[in-house]
């Protein structure tokens, strides 16, 4: 009964990036200009969308749900680090990480099946073009979005309800700039046997599947691109998902550059700085790659500034 009340009362301490308090005023400004970049430059993406009728199609609808969920997801982690950073302290409450810690899983989950669902309509644009109004109508696209969205809370309850399980004593020093599932298992000191397994499990499946629909769908879409008579055919079909597939090996290759890290390092200072190649630099970096590379984004966003 103690160690449960301990737990309930209990405060972890986030390491961050750096213990240098000559760095804390340069980490504070750069993330803060990072984040303010990642902000405006994803409302100037949904707003040019909205605000363009040529762009209310499936592709730029999910590109709208992506621009909200990068959002969201640089929202759940960058305000607290420079909360952290202003006022020189690494102090997380027991509520405020759990919290956290289920954010981060719910908009990754859903960063991770809105790719999915952007590769499935450059698919049947590319493979099936004929029918490409009857199949990606928009019920169709509000069931993806919702399915995403239902399965992507089921993960981050999930996990959330099993490290509330967990008890914590002493060593309370999570060695990142926010509470990351597998280092927040690590610091526990009761049995993480089975916080393990769903972890497997879960980031197997729910993140396995989605890339397998991805990697398939490109198959196709390059197959079908190759067949194409036409040299101006194929070049027109490689830049319509150009953008997306730069978004994708951004997201899924900086991931892999941490797990591939954090395997080969013992040192939590480089985990953390390679976790900002997926929490952060992404959903400001996306933006940009859709602006630059898409010529009807180019065109709405000039109506706009």
């Amino acid at each position: 009964m103690e160690l449960e009340n301990q737990t309930r009362v209990i405060e972890f301490f986030l390491l961050g990036l750096s213990e240098d308090p000559e760095l804390q005023p340069i980490l504070f400004g750069l993330f803060l200009l990072m984040y303010l970049v990642t902000v405006s430059g994803n409302l100037l993406i949904i707003l040019a969308i909205v605000s363009d009728a040529h762009l209310h199609t499936p592709m730029y609808f999910f590109l709208s749900n992506l621009s909200f969920t990068d959002i969201c997801f640089s929202t759940t982690t960058v305000p607290k680090m420079l909360t952290n950073l202003q006022k020189q302290s690494k102090s997380i409450s027991y509520t405020g990480c759990i919290t956290q810690l289920s954010f981060v899983l719910l908009f990754a989950g859903m960063e991770n099946f809105l790719l999915a669902a952007m590769a499935y309509d450059r698919y049947v644009a590319i493979c099936n073009p004929l029918r490409y109004t009857d199949i990606m109508k928009l019920h169709l696209c509000f069931v993806m979005i919702f399915l995403s969205l239902y399965i992507s809370i089921v993960d981050a309850l999930l996990h959330g309800l099993m490290t509330l399980r967990l008890s914590f004593c002493t060593f309370l020093e999570i060695p990142h700039f926010f509470c990351e599932l597998y280092q927040v298992i690590k610091i526990a000191c009761s049995d993480t046997l089975i916080n393990n397994i769903l972890i497997y499990v879960m980031s197997s499946a729910l993140g396995g599947m989605p890339l397998v629909g991805i990697i398939f769908s490109y198959y196709k879409i390059i197959s079908s691109i190759l067949r194409m008579p036409s040299p101006g055919g194929r070049h027109k079909a490689f830049s319509t998902c150009g953008s997306h597939l730069s978004v994708v090996s951004l997201f899924y290759g900086t991931a892999f550059g941490v797990y591939i890290s954090s395997a080969f390092t013992e040192s939590y200072r480089r985990t953390s700085v390679a976790s900002l190649m997926y929490t952060v630099f992404p959903p400001m970096l996306n933006p940009f790659i859709y602006s630059l590379r898409n010529k009807d984004m180019k065109k709405a966003l000039r109506k706009i500034v």
